[in-house]
Parts: structure tokens; C-alpha cells; sequence
């Protein structure tokens, strides 16, 4: 399963922020969450959040910071699964915050809050790879001495597997390509 895709937009009212969203959604399929509908939803269904938020907006304020986090994060649990893109939260920094708290901590797919196992803590990781230096170093010295060692180097799966593949093919015939 891919990763989920979790977009902010930005702009001043009347920049674009709507069309733009709009483009977005057709082309990609993000679930849109908009903090204006979703706080007119609220004051149409006269919730609690809802009439409390109606005060500002009547007056024209921003909704406070707390209020909008509370709403943004409650409409957020009910998209777990999906890719999503928010239009017009956050509007603060507090709540840019508040949003990346939120987010912290969470599987990526399932929405999950993450765990760490014991042997994925900063000692024990930094250990691990320390036994790996130490008892590696002499392993690829042996290869490289019988001239049989070959390095593939990358930061992703994607990018060092066609490089691999494409070497194992001087080998060996390849039964599909590398993706």
C-alpha cells in the first residue's frame, strides 16, 4: 500500500485557494477537508462547537486556535485511510503545531498510533549497527579480496533496485523487468 499523502494549502482569501483544491481533488482524489465548510456544517447542526464558533465568525474573528484544532482533529480521525488535503487550516502557527502533534505518532497507512519495540530504541539501534561495522568491515574485505564484492548505493529501495537488477542481468536472464 502507498503512503498517505497529507497536504496543507495556504493563501489569503480570494488567492486561488478554492480553484486550486478543486484541480487538486479531480486529478489526485485527496479527501478535501475545508475548516469554512466544516464550521458551517457545525453551526447548521447547532453543535456545541458549532454555536460557540458562530459568535467569531458573525463578528468576523478567527475562530479561536483550540476551537479549530478540537474541530480539524475530530473531522481528521474520520479519515484514517484516505490521502487528504486541508484548505484553510491551519491559519495560526499554534495551530500548525497542534496539527503536527497530531499527526506525530501515527502509521502512515492505518492511522495507528506507532509503538517502539525495545529493540528499535537509540541504544539498542546504535548498538546493532555497531556489531554490524565491526563484523562486516572483515566480511567485505574477504569479498573484495576474491573480487567478487559489488556495492549498490541509494536511499531508497526504488532507486538501488533497477541498479541491482540491471548488474544480475550480466548473470543471469531476467523474467520481467525490475518494476
Amino acid at each position: 500500500m502507498s503512503k498517505l499523502f497529507k497536504m496543507v494549502i495556504l493563501g489569503a482569501p480570494g488567492s486561488g485557494k478554492g480553484t486550486i483544491s478543486s484541480r487538486i481533488l479531480r486529478d489526485f482524489g485527496l479527501k478535501h477537508l475545508s475548516s469554512g465548510d466544516v464550521l458551517r456544517s457545525q453551526v447548521l447542526k447547532k453543535t456545541d462547537l458549532g454555536q460557540a464558533a458562530e459568535k467569531y465568525m458573525k463578528s468576523g474573528k478567527l475562530v479561536p486556535d483550540e476551537m479549530m484544532v478540537k474541530l480539524i482533529t475530530s473531522e481528521l480521525a474520520g479519515i484514517k485511510t484516505s490521502s487528504w488535503l486541508l484548505d484553510g487550516f491551519p491559519r495560526t502557527r499554534a495551530q500548525a503545531e497542534a496539527l503536527n502533534q497530531h499527526e506525530k505518532g501515527k502509521d502512515d497507512v492505518t492511522g495507528e498510533p506507532l509503538v517502539q519495540r525495545e529493540d528499535d530504541k537509540l541504544e539498542s539501534v546504535k548498538k546493532r549497527l555497531e556489531l554490524y561495522a565491526a563484523n562486516t568491515g572483515p566480511l567485505k574485505a574477504f569479498y573484495l579480496e576474491l573480487g567478487i564484492l559489488q556495492s549498490f548505493h541509494g536511499t531508497e529501495s526504488n532507486e538501488i533496485w533497477p541498479r541491482v537488477h540491471k548488474y544480475l542481468q550480466t548473470y543471469l536472464p531476467a523474467l520481467a523487468g525490475p518494476f
